[in-house]
């Protein structure tokens, strides 16, 4: 399936999900004069919640990252593929935490625990597909990963887990806070990639409906406070300030409208060594 929408040309994959046994969507945007350039690679962007991405009549909110006119407004971003990949829906909690989750205000329900079979579908299924369909640069350098709330978590996650396969990372309002010990330990058993690049977001008036559900006492502030420990453990673990970005939004709350709206800023911060 082709799609064009402006000059950008969008491809639609179905791809199995080893765990599920299930078809999970893929899209992939494609740079302008992708193909009559044919001896041009490109850098490659990988979106988790693929469904918010694109069009706001899919999104959760209502209103997606608008990924297609933010580049359609600034020619001056570097050339890259987009990959936007399906969240699952239901599953979506699961997938996007690597530990499980208990506290709930819900007797005997948990979630998370799934995020590392998740990962590996996302790097061993859908970026060698990826790589071998297109004229990706595959290597750490030009891969870039970005995900809000959950999908920040896991791409928090998945960083660490593949620090020699993804070289940037945009980590969106993180709700790291849901498992902040199990991380913690995780990322002192990690030595850091000094060249990875980290673009950290958050804004001060975080916290939507799920949240309450998920912890009591100030969500707003543990989203930042989740953000801010992030920032000191990667700068703790030798990750030059030249590689690290961090901002704080006042007034921005949780979803796609403040998130695409420093979504070319992180693409950006991407690019510098592209």
């Amino acid at each position: 399936m082709n799609k064009s929408y402006f000059y950008l040309d969008m491809k639609t994959h179905e791809l199995e999900v080893p765990y599920s046994k299930k078809k999970r969507r893929v899209r992939v945007l494609l740079p302008k004069n992708y193909e009559t350039e044919t001896d041009t690679t490109y850098p490659v962007v990988y979106f988790h919640d693929g469904q918010n991405v694109l069009y706001s009549k899919e999104s959760f909110s209502g209103h997606s990252w608008k990924v297609i006119p933010a580049i359609k407004r600034n020619p001056d971003l570097a050339k890259m593929i987009v990959v936007a990949i399906d969240n699952d829906g239901f599953q979506r909690m699961n997938e996007y935490s690597a530990w499980k989750y208990k506290e709930l205000n819900i007797p005997g329900v948990q979630f998370g625990g799934q995020g590392t079979e998740y990962a590996e579908f996302v790097m061993e299924v859908v970026k060698p597909f990826i790589d071998s369909t297109y004229r990706t640069k595959a290597d750490k350098l030009h891969t870039a990963m970005i995900g809000s709330s959950l999908g920040g978590n896991i791409t928090q996650f998945m960083g660490l887990a593949y620090q020699d396969q993804i070289g940037c990372l945009g980590v969106f309002s993180s709700a790291n806070w849901l498992h902040q010990e199990a991380f913690d330990r995780y990322i002192e058993r990690q030595k850091l990639d000094k060249e990875q690049r980290v673009y950290i977001y958050v804004g001060t008036e975080e916290a939507d409906d799920t949240d309450k559900t998920l912890m009591a006492g100030n969500i707003k502030q543990a989203y930042i406070d989740s953000s801010l420990i992030y920032y000191e453990q990667l700068i703790r673990g030798g990750i030059p300030l030249d590689n690290l970005l961090l901002r704080i939004k006042s007034g921005a709350e949780h979803n796609e409208l403040a998130w695409s709206e420093q979504m070319v800023e992180c693409f950006q911060f991407f690019s510098a060594k592209w």
